[in-house]
């Protein structure tokens, strides 16, 4: 989104010029879901002096409710009157989470990655750049509006109108974003029928991760007002490639890429080395965080391509790290793992933390792989040195357990909670009995 630095006197005077008359003051809760508390525009002065106060318990993965008491803290630069309402018009504001004594809450995402930026500007990086790129699927809705397995079209990657039925919904959710702040830089159907990608400018880290939610927001509502569910289930189908969200980021030093090096034979830094070697030391320990559902793991698979191996190169995609061509100031690495069910907070948090982990220990990052990984064989790829990413959620939750690093930067409160979550989510899904097994076992045996 485009800069906007807002006092609130700018707010207040907004709010009355375009007929405001609710504010959701948003945040995220450890799974990723947007929450918002909703006040009109009477308690807009209140909320503006961080004075706001929720109850924490009710929230997944926050408080017991011996200590529920939170405020939320507006961040003034989040204002946006949102463009689909016209009468009894709803504006937002993104809030980070304080306790009442004026901490800031240790399980909130979005002050997790602010943690982690706090390290990396230690560190003598002045900014994490991230250009985010989330894919989702659009399904028809039934008479009551609930979505079915029916898929909007047949298209397929940059197909246009009439194969792609999405492309009317697709430009009124550009619109939509575009008249919101952001600036988006492409927009295509994707290779699975009823996929699509809209891909917006890079930004600083908390503002990307900001601008997906508001994102997934948009694409959901604009989808619903088109008889549409738009979906980020990263597998919602058996047999096509799944959804994913590749991660773009660099390190700047001021208005310096700090990974390029125009001496390097591939344009790369010893800096941007350095913090690949450290993502990709820990990749199976934040898969937990970047891939966080059973479903994840379904799209995790060879043959779609989804990055399964734990690898880099800058001239093949199959591994999961990919060097774009593009140099100077737009020198970056493209971490293609991440899925759009992932929360954006912890998910750059976690990649950042990696990185720097990376840079401060100078670890060595081993050769590229400019081979296509999904054609060799398991022993080719065990005297290559390429690990394979956690095979389901249960696997990668134990990784996540086991690394210093990633534990380092959730913090007890968020990592216990997050843990427990999907500890749970994995018993339910162990247990149940699926589709599958009935269509293979009922009459076998």
């Amino acid at each position: 989104m485009k800069a906007a630095h807002y006092t609130k006197q700018d707010i207040t005077r907004i709010a009355k010029e375009q007929n405001v008359r609710f504010i959701r003051l948003q945040f995220t809760d450890l799974l990723g879901t947007i929450k918002n508390v909703e006040i009109p525009v009477s308690q807009l002065e209140k909320a503006l002096d961080n004075k706001m106060m929720f109850d924490g318990s009710s929230i997944e993965g926050y408080v017991r409710i011996e200590e529920s008491d939170m405020y939320l803290y507006p961040d003034l630069d989040t204002w946006v009157v949102f463009p689909w309402v016209t009468e009894n018009r709803v504006a937002r504001l993104i809030c980070d989470i304080y306790l009442p004594d004026g901490r800031p809450f240790p399980g909130d995402p979005r002050g997790i990655l602010k943690k982690a930026l706090k390290e990396a500007q230690e560190m003598g990086f002045t900014a994490m750049n991230v250009g985010p790129e989330p894919e989702f699927f659009l399904f028809k809705t039934d008479e009551k509006g609930n979505p079915t397995m029916e898929l909007n079209d047949q298209g397929g990657y940059f197909d246009l109108a009439p194969m792609d039925l999405g492309e009317n919904c697709r430009r009124e959710i550009v619109l939509t974003l575009e008249e919101m702040g952001f600036e988006i830089e492409a927009s295509h159907h994707e290779v699975a029928p009823g996929q699509h990608e809209i891909d917006f400018k890079y930004t600083h880290a908390v503002n990307a991760a900001d601008q997906i939610q508001t994102f997934k927001l948009v694409v959901k509502t604009v989808a619903r007002q088109h008889g549409l569910h738009a979906t980020f289930m990263p597998k919602p189908l058996f047999g096509v490639n799944g959804s994913g969200m590749h991660c773009h980021q660099s390190l700047f030093k001021g208005s310096e890429n700090a990974f390029y090096d125009e001496k390097d034979r591939l344009g790369l830094s010893e800096t941007a080395r350095y913090y690949m070697a450290g993502i990709l030391k820990h990749a199976r320990a934040f898969a937990a965080i970047t891939n966080p559902t059973v479903n994840s793991y379904k799209r995790l698979v060879p043959g779609y391509e989804a990055p399964c191996y734990v690898a880099w190169s800058a001239s093949n995609r199959s591994p999961m790290i990919r060097i774009p061509a593009s140099r100077g100031l737009s020198t970056r690495v493209e971490v293609r793992n991440p899925d759009p069910a992932a929360n954006p907070y912890l998910a750059l948090a976690v990649m950042l933390k990696a990185g720097l982990n990376g840079i401060t220990h100078k670890m060595e990052l081993p050769p590229p792989v400019d081979r296509n990984i999904y054609i060799m064989s398991e022993e080719e790829r065990e005297e290559q040195g390429i690990p394979s990413l956690p095979a389901n959620l249960k696997e990668a939750l134990l990784e996540m357990l086991n690394d210093e690093v990633i534990f380092e930067v959730l913090g007890e409160h968020a990592l216990t909670h997050f843990f427990e979550l999907k500890e749970i989510e994995w018993d339910m899904y162990r247990t149940q009995v699926h589709a599958w097994e009935r269509d293979q076992y009922m009459t076998l045996y």
